[in-house]
């Protein structure tokens, strides 16, 4: 197996394993976080690819902003905790 190989599947499995767990993390903000790492991960690939612009995007556009807007938006909404208490 040349290095290549070796990274590629090391990203895969960790994207896939990142993905996994956001989609199974029961805090919202822990889910943010794992989507941002399942982003840097893609943002590997595409510099295994040899497209760093593509992956240069992807880290400023989408970990950068995206996540950013989610987090600020679930920090600014108000939080129904069960029985009605805030």
């Amino acid at each position: 197996m040349s290095w290549d190989e070796i990274v590629f599947w090391f990203l895969a499995v960790s994207i896939i394993l990142c993905v996994l767990a956001m989609l199974r993390a029961r805090e919202i903000t822990h889910s943010v976080v794992y989507l941002a790492a399942a982003f840097l991960g893609i943002a590997g690939m595409f510099i295994l690819l040899a497209a760093e612009f593509l992956a240069i995007v992807q880290i400023l556009v989408y970990v950068g902003a995206i996540v950013v807007l989610i987090l600020f938006a679930i920090m600014l909404t108000k939080r129904e905790l069960p029985g009605g208490k805030t």
